[in-house]
């Protein structure tokens, strides 16, 4: 988990527990990372169902 963290977001797990700034930041690139993702689906699913 401490390694996907460092490669995911830039920081330990420590760090991201450490402040709020930090845990706010990685949570608003994981909340936009599951946008994006979502958008790709949709995309896809409408490109199988032509």
């Amino acid at each position: 988990m401490e390694k996907a963290m460092e490669k995911s977001h830039g920081m330990s797990f420590a760090e991201y527990e450490r402040t709020l700034a930090n845990r706010m930041k990685v949570e608003k690139k994981r909340e936009l990372d599951y946008a994006k993702s979502k958008e790709i689906l949709t995309t896809v699913k409408s490109h199988l169902h032509r």
